[in-house]
């Protein structure tokens, strides 16, 4: 079971020796360019030089390779979820899981393999959503599909559903977890500054648009 804020003693190096660690690990695990991967090995060579130039699953989706798109999209979210259950089973302190989902989070926008060039995140978003708590999750991942189909537009979807997800986890009563949400979610916001600029312009491409 997770522990409360409460129990960790802040004057322990041991204490930020394992917030460190958990970061660290975390970031590595969120570098993984999982889109580049499975565009490269579908044969549509290197997805930075497509599209919008981004590692995301909906770019991969513009090169064709629908199964390049989907693995890409259950192994960005895999990211999110593994390294928070990890930080659970073997940290089982709030701080140290909240560390985690930054950590993966960071690494997928700012991997260091790539030259801190990642994707928008929010697919891991989702990912971590998921470790964090099923229910609340299934709300942003139901959020994001219900707009995605309405609109077309997958940044809009992402948009959407990364705005709600800190509301859901405020109403099941789990602060801590509804701050980490709104922190991802305003850099998610940064990450799609462009995709506003061309939602509001009316120029942004819908899903599967090649």
């Amino acid at each position: 079971m997770i522990q409360t804020l409460a129990l960790v003693r802040w004057e322990s190096f041991e204490t930020y020796y394992i917030l460190g660690t958990a970061f660290l690990a975390a970031y590595l695990i969120g570098s993984i360019p999982f889109g580049l991967i499975f565009a490269w090995m579908s044969g549509a060579g290197d997805v930075r030089r497509i599209g919008s130039g981004n590692i995301g699953a909906t770019n991969v989706l513009r090169t064709g390779k629908k199964l390049a798109a989907a693995g890409t999209l259950l192994f960005d979210g895999g990211k999110g979820f593994v390294a928070v259950m990890l930080a659970q089973q073997y940290l089982a302190l709030e701080p140290f899981v909240a560390v985690a989902a930054l950590g993966v989070f960071l690494g997928h926008l700012f991997p260091v393999w790539l030259g801190f060039r990642g994707g928008k995140g929010v697919s891991t978003f989702i990912g971590i959503a998921f470790g964090l708590d099923w229910e609340v999750a299934f709300f942003t991942a139901a959020s994001w599909i219900v707009v995605a189909r309405a609109t077309r537009y997958s940044s809009l979807a992402a948009l959407v559903s990364a705005g709600l997800t800190p509301v859901y986890f405020a109403i099941y009563g789990e602060t801590l977890w509804a701050a980490l949400m709104t922190v991802l979610a305003v850099m998610i916001f940064l990450a799609h500054r462009a995709n506003i600029v061309r939602l509001i312009k009316g120029e942004e491409p819908g899903i599967g648009t090649r």
